[in-house]
């Protein structure tokens, strides 16, 4: 038996709906600016046909379930919510063409990509890694995985409020790079395996929280999410 220096961390995962086994998770990729109202809020417009999907990614330690109060987080006075549908992998796919894509996908969930959103346009405007903005101790927060094996989301109300006012609104058809298309191209980048979570993108309207707020959100046909903003440490 393999001795360590200390224990390793535990595998996160996420409860399945309907069943008693759990969604280990292996990686958490996010696919920016895949809205384009959210796209010219943040000054950065997308030519589709000039660009490709761009991505970052994670660390499956920033999992939190939904439900759950985190700290305000150190470091930032501008912490942003962002609302996305979350496609969770199921089989192995490496160079999937996208009339193949639907055979990897387990099923869905509704998550929130949460952001130092200072810290991250700090980076981004001086060409540096987004890291601090966004790979956030407790920032990644995700319902459960609903399974919707071999089906693709391509419309559906996607919606967040935060303290019971709503403050995204839009819909799922309105995605740059439809679910397809982000599995096509991700595959040539990486093999994803089972346990990777695509973070799709988030509608317009992202804004600041605060200590005490509370911030549900949900995917219409998919799941709903909800998170509480404790106090700073």
């Amino acid at each position: 038996m393999t001795q360590y220096l200390f224990t390793p961390p535990a595998v996160q995962s996420l409860p399945i709906r309907g069943q008693t086994e759990r969604f280990p998770i292996n990686r958490i990729f996010c696919v920016g600016r895949n809205y384009h109202a959210h796209a010219v809020e943040m000054g950065k417009p997308v030519d589709k046909n000039a660009e490709r999907p761009f991505y970052f990614t994670k660390s499956p330690q920033t999992l939190v379930q939904s439900g759950a109060t985190v700290a305000y987080p150190p470091e930032t006075k501008n912490y942003h919510f962002e609302m996305e549908l979350v496609l969770a992998v199921g089989k192995p796919g490496f160079r999937v063409s996208a009339d193949k894509a639907h055979e990897v996908i387990y099923g869905y969930a509704a998550g929130l990509d949460m952001t130092r959103r200072d810290l991250q346009l700090v980076a981004r405007d001086k060409g540096r890694p987004w890291d601090l903005g966004k790979d956030i101790e407790e920032g990644s927060v995700c319902s459960e995985i609903v399974p919707m094996e071999g089906r693709i989301v391509d419309k559906g109300t996607i919606a967040l409020e935060v303290n019971g006012a709503t403050r995204q609104s839009s819909d799922v058809d309105k995605l740059i790079w439809a679910i397809r298309e982000i599995i096509a191209d991700l595959s040539q980048f990486y093999h994803l395996q089972p346990g990777d979570l695509i973070y799709t993108g988030t509608p317009e309207g992202v804004g600041a929280v605060v200590a005490g707020d509370r911030i549900t959100g949900r995917v219409e046909g998919v799941a709903e999410v909800a998170l509480t903003v404790g106090p700073a440490e």
